[in-house]
C-alpha cells in the first residue's frame, strides 16, 4: 500500500455579511466530498475554512444594526456553521479571519513583502464622503451618467448606456451612504508590485496547478501585463491596520486567503499532530488545494500566488475552480423563489438529496451546474430510491424472515461480484479528479446491474417455492453485499445514508479497503426506511418561502445595494415621450454571434451581433449578470438598430441590445418568441 498523502484543502471563504444560499452550497458540497473521499483512502487530509469578516459592507451593516461588527461576524459566524453542519459539510476547524492569527500572519507576510522590495506608496485621488468621513469606493457614490444623462447611476459605469467612466465624471455625484455631495481628497496607497512576480506567475499557471480553460483565461491577463494592487483602505475600516501606518487598514482581500493559513494554524494549536510548517514551509511535500468559484480567480491564481513566493511560503498544489449555480436555466431569482437560502432549503428537503444532485452534475470543468427542480425530483428518486435503497429494501426482509438475519457466505453470482470489484479503481480515479457525474454514472450502472439480477432471480418468487429456501438467502445475502459496496461508493457523497446503512449492516465505519471484502456468516440489525422519495410538493414549498424570504431580504442593505438615507432608492418613470418618438426606434431581431469579456472594464461585455449578414458590435454593461459570456453566444435578442454609435475608451459601440431588471445580477437580456429571425424588424 502506498504511504498516505499529506493534504490540506479549503474552500473560499463565504462572507460574514449574509446568508449561505445553494450558490455557496455548491463549493462547499463540492469540496467536503473530495476531503471525505481521501479520508476514506486513509490519507491525512485537513479541511479548513473560515468567515471573511473585514471590510467596509460590515462595518456599516453593523452600523446599521446598532451592533457592533464584532458581534455582527459573530452572530452570522453562528449562522453559517449550523448551515454547513446540517448540510454535513465536515470542515477540520471553521474560524474567522478577524483573528490573532491572521493578524500575526497578515503583519509577517506584509513585512516580508515590504523587506524584500515589492511594496510601493503613493498619493490617490478619491472622493470622500464629509458627513460620514470616509473616502468612497465607486459603489458607494452616485450621480448623472456624463454621456446620456442618466440619472441614479454607479461611480464607474451607466448601467442605461453602457458607459464607463471616472467616478470625478460624473454629474452631481453623491454619497450612496449618507447622501451628502463628496469631495476629491489625496490619501497615500499601499501597492504590492504583482509585476515583480510576472515570469513567476507564467510558469506556475501552466504547470498544471489550474485547469486549462483558467490558465488560458490568466494568460491573456499576464500577456496585457500586470498592474500594482492596491491593498490598503482608509479608516475608518473594520479589519486590520497597517503597521507602521497608523490609519491605513489592509484591503480585506490581502488577510482573507491569509485567512486559510490562519485557520490552518489555530487548529494545529489544538492538534498536536499537525504543525504548521510542516505544510506551509517553502520545502513543503504536502499538497495544498483551494476550491474556488470562477468569479476570484484573479486573486486566488495570481495575487495569492504572489503574495506566497514574495513572503518565501509554498504555493498551491492546485486551485480547483468550478462555475456558477443556475436554478431551472436561469440565474437564481429571488422574484421567482429561485434564490434559496441554505436555510431555508433544510426546512423542507434532505440535505443529501441536494449532495448527491450536485455530485451527479459536477464535472471536473468550469461550467456552470443548472439545478432543475423537475430533473432533481426525478434524479434523486430513481437513482437513490429507487435503485439504491431499493436493493435493501427489497432484501433484508427476506434474510429477516428466512433466517434471522443472519447472512449467508454463499455467492451464487461471483461474476457480478467481481464485476462490481473490477470497477471500483475507475471510480476512485474519478473522485481524485473531481469528476464527480462520471463517479455516480458509473455507481449507478453498477445500481442497475444489481437491480437488474435480483429482478431475474425474483426472490419474492422463489420464496414460495419449497425447496429454494437456501437460494433465497445466497441471492438476498449477495444483494446486500452488493448494497454495501454501493454504500461505500456513495459514503463521501451521502454520509448520514451510509451511517444509517451501517447500522442496518452492523459493521464499524466503512473504508475504501472495505470494497473488496463480503459479510459472510454475518448478523444484520432490523431494517428501518433509509430514504423516502422527493415529495414536489415540498420543493413548491420551498420555492413559496424563498419568496417570502425575499422580503426580508429586501430589508437588509446587502454590498450592492445603494443606500440613502437608510432607505432603498425607487426608480422613477422617465419623461413622457409622444409615439412619433417612439415609432422612430428601429428595433431588430439580432444573433449574439460572439460575447467577450472587456479587458479592464468591470460590467462591460463586449458582444458582435448579426442581423441576417449584417454585423455590429455592441459594449453593453450586463457582465454582472453573465458571468460566462459563450454562454449568451448563439442566443437571439433585442436590438436598437438606429441608436447612434457611441465611441468608448474600449472602442465604438453601434447600438443597444435590450435587457430588463433591478441591475446587478438581475439583469435579463430580452428573447424573441421561437420563430424570429437574425435582422428581422420588430416594429
Amino acid at each position: 500500500m502506498s504511504e498516505a498523502r499529506k493534504i490540506l484543502v479549503t474552500s473560499a471563504l463565504p462572507y460574514a455579511n449574509g446568508s449561505i444560499h445553494l450558490g455557496h452550497m455548491l463549493e462547499y458540497i463540492q469540496t467536503d466530498m473530495w476531503v471525505r473521499f481521501q479520508k476514506m483512502r486513509g490519507n491525512q487530509c485537513i479541511y479548513v475554512c473560515a468567515d471573511d469578516a473585514h471590510g467596509s459592507a460590515i462595518m456599516l451593516r453593523a452600523e446599521k444594526e446598532g451592533i457592533t461588527p464584532e458581534q455582527l461576524i459573530d452572530n452570522v459566524h453562528a449562522e453559517h456553521s449550523a448551515d454547513f453542519a446540517d448540510f454535513m459539510v465536515d470542515f477540520d476547524n471553521f474560524y474567522t479571519t478577524h483573528s490573532e492569527e491572521n493578524r500575526e500572519l497578515s503583519e509577517q507576510i506584509y513585512q516580508r513583502l515590504q523587506a524584500a522590495g515589492h511594496i510601493a506608496t503613493r498619493s490617490v485621488t478619491q472622493y470622500f464622503d464629509p458627513e460620514k468621513g470616509m473616502f468612497l469606493a465607486d459603489r458607494f457614490i452616485k450621480g448623472t451618467c456624463p454621456k446620456c444623462a442618466t440619472p441614479d447611476q454607479y461611480g464607474d459605469n451607466c448601467e442605461k448606456c453602457g458607459a464607463t467612466y471616472h467616478p470625478t465624471e460624473l454629474k452631481d455625484p453623491r454619497s450612496a451612504i449618507s447622501g451628502a455631495t463628496p469631495v476629491l481628497k489625496d490619501s497615500e496607497h499601499y501597492f504590492f508590485k504583482l509585476p515583480n512576480f510576472q515570469s513567476m506567475l507564467k510558469e506556475w499557471t501552466r504547470s498544471g496547478a489550474l485547469q486549462e480553460s483558467v490558465a488560458n483565461k490568466l494568460a491573456e491577463w499576464l500577456d496585457s501585463g500586470l498592474q500594482e494592487w492596491d491593498i490598503s483602505r482608509d479608516a475608518p475600516y473594520f479589519g486590520f491596520e497597517i503597521p507602521g501606518a497608523p490609519g491605513k487598514y489592509f484591503y480585506v482581500w490581502l488577510d482573507a486567503p491569509i485567512g486559510y493559513m490562519a485557520s490552518f494554524k489555530n487548529l494545529c494549536a489544538r492538534r498536536p499532530d499537525l504543525d504548521f510548517d510542516a505544510f506551509w514551509n517553502k520545502d513543503s511535500t504536502a499538497e495544498l488545494y483551494h476550491f474556488i468559484g470562477k468569479d476570484i480567480i484573479n486573486f486566488h491564481a495570481l495575487f495569492w500566488p504572489a503574495m506566497l513566493e514574495g513572503a518565501d511560503y509554498r504555493k498551491p498544489t492546485g486551485v480547483n475552480v468550478h462555475g456558477y449555480l443556475t436554478v431551472n436555466g436561469a440565474k437564481m431569482s429571488k422574484s421567482r423563489g429561485t434564490f434559496i437560502k441554505a436555510r431555508t432549503y433544510l426546512d423542507h428537503l434532505n440535505p443529501e438529496y441536494l449532495r448527491y444532485y450536485y455530485a451527479a452534475k459536477l464535472g471536473r470543468g468550469v461550467e456552470d451546474l443548472d439545478l432543475n427542480l423537475e430533473d432533481f425530483i426525478q434524479k434523486v428518486n430513481s437513482d437513490l430510491v429507487g435503485k439504491v435503497v431499493n436493493i435493501a429494501s427489497r432484501c433484508a426482509g427476506f434474510i429477516h424472515k428466512g433466517n434471522a438475519g443472519m447472512l449467508v457466505a454463499d455467492m451464487p453470482n461471483p461474476a457480478l461480484w467481481g464485476h462490481f470489484v473490477e470497477a471500483t479503481p475507475s471510480i476512485a480515479k474519478a473522485y481524485e479528479a473531481r469528476d464527480f457525474a462520471r463517479a455516480m454514472r458509473e455507481i449507478m450502472a453498477l445500481a442497475d446491474a444489481a437491480n437488474a439480477w435480483i429482478a431475474e432471480q425474483a426472490p419474492w418468487a422463489m420464496s414460495k417455492i419449497e425447496g429454494q429456501q437456501a437460494q433465497v438467502q445466497a441471492v438476498c445475502s449477495q444483494a446486500i453485499n452488493l448494497f454495501k459496496q454501493l454504500v461505500i461508493l456513495l459514503k463521501p457523497v451521502l454520509p448520514k445514508l451510509a451511517a444509517d446503512a451501517e447500522q442496518f449492516l452492523n459493521v464499524p465505519s466503512l473504508t475504501w479497503d472495505d470494497l473488496g471484502t463480503a459479510l459472510g456468516d454475518h448478523q444484520l440489525n432490523p431494517f428501518i426506511p433509509l430514504l423516502t422519495r422527493v415529495d414536489p410538493k415540498h420543493v413548491e414549498a420551498l420555492i413559496e418561502s424563498s419568496k417570502e424570504d425575499l422580503l426580508e431580504m429586501e430589508n437588509t442593505n446587502s454590498v450592492e445595494e445603494i443606500i440613502c438615507n437608510g432607505e432603498l432608492e425607487k426608480e422613477p418613470l422617465a419623461k413622457e415621450i409622444d409615439f412619433n418618438a417612439f415609432a422612430a426606434v428601429d428595433l431588430r431581431i439580432a444573433l449574439i454571434e460572439k460575447a467577450a469579456f472587456v479587458e479592464g472594464a468591470d460590467k462591460l461585455l463586449q458582444l458582435t451581433l448579426d442581423l441576417g449578414g449584417v454585423k455590429r458590435n455592441v459594449f453593453s454593461g450586463i457582465k454582472s449578470a453573465y458571468p460566462d459570456p459563450k454562454a449568451l453566444e448563439g442566443r437571439l435578442t433585442l436590438y436598437v438598430a438606429n441608436l447612434a454609435a457611441r465611441k468608448m475608451k474600449f472602442g465604438v459601440s453601434e447600438g443597444m441590445v435590450l435587457a430588463a431588471g433591478p441591475g446587478g445580477e438581475e439583469i435579463h437580456l430580452l428573447s424573441p418568441d421561437s420563430g424570429a429571425r437574425p435582422g428581422q424588424r420588430v416594429m
